[in-house]
């Protein structure tokens, strides 16, 4: 067993990838370990290449439960299906290191990240794409050169590479950037309302670090005794008569089609040329191998005239594929209530993308409960989900279980508004948005964003700011690149660049970034985020123009949420034994009764009445008796000395036979009896709480 280790100081901790004690049947294996935490990464790839015309390419994360000391909750007690976690930490894992393998890399190939032991202190995430990267170097797999991530936060204006969760949780800006020793790649996370500079700053401070990590893969790869690595596939020649009888006959059809303004015109008169083409070169063709050569050269060749005359023409003339220039936004129209029972809902259009929010709001035993990796049971009161049924782009498939481009698509859109919303004193519901895409040409994540703003505000919900999302892109030839503000679906596929950036007039809540070229320097990141920045504006100002400011009041449908404050030793008087107590309330009321530990509690109901009748009650159940005040009391027992009477629910004192009546008594049950109903007063309570009481004093008064 030969076992080799590269270590590298990250954020003023060692990280260490090593090699050659697990796994070793794997094509490339490496632990990466930072602190406490460590992953095992591997990768394999298939001998027989794949009936694919795209890179066969699967990445897993799997947090587990036994690698930070805990027990599966679920019935089986076992891991099941990947959660959300798992599934963002595999596209971050995926997203730099997809772009690294040739193109004509058919080989199914496997990168699996399995948790070994996890602290709170070091994510596990940026050590898996890490450790991806190093796995796939070190195999016969031939990747490009190696990729590297890590995690910088703005903790007290202080930038922290690999930050502790402490310094998470305090940090105004929290970002993972991945890239090579090149250029950044992919940007993921999101701020309080940042400024572009701070988050250029960022990425330059990460992609310093990254720089040594991949040196650091590099020299693991050598240690090991650099592994030859497979021959690239090359790719299948066309023949060259049919490729120049297409370009002769069908450039300037391609560029017409081009010019045809709306999505699915556009794709049909494409596929009109390449119907023409194709059967202008199988015309007399007999033999059914030649005929499908002919067929597939045709088709490939259009769609490189598609794309060389889409690029030229943005960096010739500054024209895109519907007629805009470089910097400009589609229409917009936007629209709100438009359901009626939704406590707040909204249509946001942007060209030929739209999408419908609706928010619901809740009490807290509404948020959902979340039990990741690191975490103890915590409860998200914001939540917002993404849907992408296959109508919104003209198709019929079938519908199952959110796919991971819509669980990565919500989470950048809960992450965006996330830090805008209201806190629980300022706002104690549990608030979800439901999104549906319902036409999609480009960026429904963006759309996402300012559909549920929009609803959101409709709703009432008392936000910092409005919040809107822009999509980016980028054409770069040579030194020559042109920016793509708010992107057509065709451009994100014929690009170099897809960014999102969202946010307020202030500030970023959100970044995502991916590239399909090896990076970006700092001068496009600059261009494009003053251009998004610009972008944005616009978008919060089309906006403004249906809702520029949270509804004063809430929906009626909506349940209304009154706090009162308890002392915290009658909690268990609220409650009762076995919840009994609490139970009858919201039986007889109807009303949703919440208690905190803080002696909080929350009284929810869309019927005032119903409100201010659980409140009585809970006040009567929660009063204190107080010396001098008069209360009408039952008599609930009676003995030689007095009677004792229930001022309050589970609250009685004694009269003393003394002071029963202003004559004089012999017998107790001469004046009172068990269930009489009785005017007394507090005259004195002790200091283990005992209430003395007066009938005299109350009939004196």
């Amino acid at each position: 067993m030969q076992v080799h280790s590269v270590t590298v100081d990250v954020g003023g901790r060692p990280l260490t990838i090593e090699t050659g004690k697990y796994a070793k049947q794997a094509a490339g294996s490496v632990v990466v370990r930072q602190g406490d935490s460590s992953v095992l990464l591997t990768c394999v790839a298939g001998t027989t290449p794949a009936r694919f015309d795209f890179l066969p390419l699967t990445v897993e994360y799997m947090d587990r439960t036994g690698g930070y000391g805990k027990i599966p909750g679920s019935f089986p007690k076992r891991e099941g299906r990947s959660n959300e976690r798992e599934i963002l930490t595999a596209r971050i894992i995926d997203r730099p290191i997809r772009p690294l393998f040739p193109k004509t890399w058919r080989y199914e190939t496997q990168i699996i990240a399995t948790v070994l032991s996890f602290d709170t202190d070091n994510d596990t995430d940026v050590l898996s794409v890490c450790g991806a990267a190093a796995a796939a170097h070190i195999s016969d797999v031939p990747l490009k050169q190696p990729a590297a991530a890590v995690r910088v936060a703005r903790h007290a204006g202080i930038l922290i590479v690999n930050p502790t969760r402490v310094q998470m949780d305090e940090a105004d800006l929290n970002i993972v950037v991945a890239g090579t020793a090149d250029a950044v790649c992919m940007v993921e996370g999101g701020g309080k309302e940042v400024s572009e500079a701070v988050m250029l700053d960022a990425m330059d401070l990460a992609h310093a670090v990254i720089k040594d990590i991949c040196a650091a893969i590099d020299r693991l790869r050598e240690l090991t005794g650099s592994v030859a690595k497979r021959p690239i596939p090359e790719a299948p020649k066309s023949d060259e008569g049919t490729v120049a009888k297409v370009k002769a006959s069908y450039a300037d059809a391609v560029k017409a089609a081009l010019a045809v303004r709306g999505k699915h015109e556009r794709h049909d008169a494409l596929n009109a040329v390449k119907a023409q083409a194709v059967a202008a070169v199988t015309a007399g063709i007999e033999d059914a191998a030649a005929v499908a050569a002919a067929t597939n050269a045709a088709n490939e060749t259009v769609d490189k005239l598609l794309k060389a005359a889409m690029r030229g023409q943005v960096i010739g003339q500054g024209v895109r594929i519907d007629g805009r220039a470089t910097d400009e936004i589609r229409g917009i129209w936007c629209e709100v209530g438009v359901s009626a029972r939704a406590h707040g809902s909204a249509m946001f259009t942007r060209g030929e993308t739209q999408c419908f929010a609706t928010i619901a709001l809740g009490v807290e035993d509404d948020a959902q409960r979340i039990d990741y990796a690191g975490t103890t049971s915590m409860f998200r009161r914001w939540m917002l989900q993404y849907n992408f049924p296959p109508f919104c782009t003209g198709e019929a498939s079938p519908m199952r279980g959110p796919k991971r481009r819509e669980i990565g698509h919500g989470a950048l859109a809960h992450r965006a508004i996330q830090n805008v919303l209201p806190t629980t004193e300022q706002f104690p519901y549990v608030i979800r948005s439901s999104a549906d895409v319902l036409e999609s040409n480009g960026s429904s994540s963006m759309a996402t964003v300012c559909a549920s703003t929009l609803a959101l505000l409709d709703a009432g919900v008392p936000m910092k700011a409005p919040v809107a999302g822009i999509a980016m892109g980028l054409i770069k030839e040579g030194d020559e690149f042109a920016v793509l503000s708010d992107i057509l679906g065709d451009e994100d596929h014929l690009g170099d660049m897809d960014f999102k950036v969202t946010g307020t007039t202030a500030g970023i809540t959100a970044f995502q970034m991916d590239t399909k070229i090896s990076g970006v320097s700092r001068e496009i990141m600059n261009r494009a985020l003053m251009q998004a920045r610009e972008g944005r504006l616009h978008i919060l100002a089309e906006m403004g123009k249906t809702i520029a400011a949270p509804r004063a009041e809430l929906s009626p449908w909506a349940p209304r949420i009154t706090t009162i404050q308890i002392k915290t030793e009658k909690i268990k008087d609220v409650i009762g034994p076995g919840g009994k107590v609490i139970r009858g309330l919201q039986d007889k009321t109807g009303c949703k009764i919440t208690v905190h530990d803080d002696g909080k509690i929350d009284v929810a109901s869309n019927d005032s009445a119903k409100s201010a009748a659980a409140i009585a009650m809970l006040r009567e159940i929660t009063a204190e008796a107080e010396i001098g005040k008069l209360y009408v009391g039952v008599v609930k027992r009676i003995t030689d000395f007095g009677a004792f009477v229930e001022i309050f629910p589970g609250t009685d004192g004694l009269v003393h036979i003394s002071h029963l009546a202003k004559e004089r008594v012999n017998k107790v049950t001469d004046v009172v009896s068990e269930g009489d109903e009785v005017l007394v007063r507090v005259i004195d309570i002790d200091r283990t709480g005992k209430i003395r009481l007066s009938r005299k004093e109350a009939l004196e008064d």
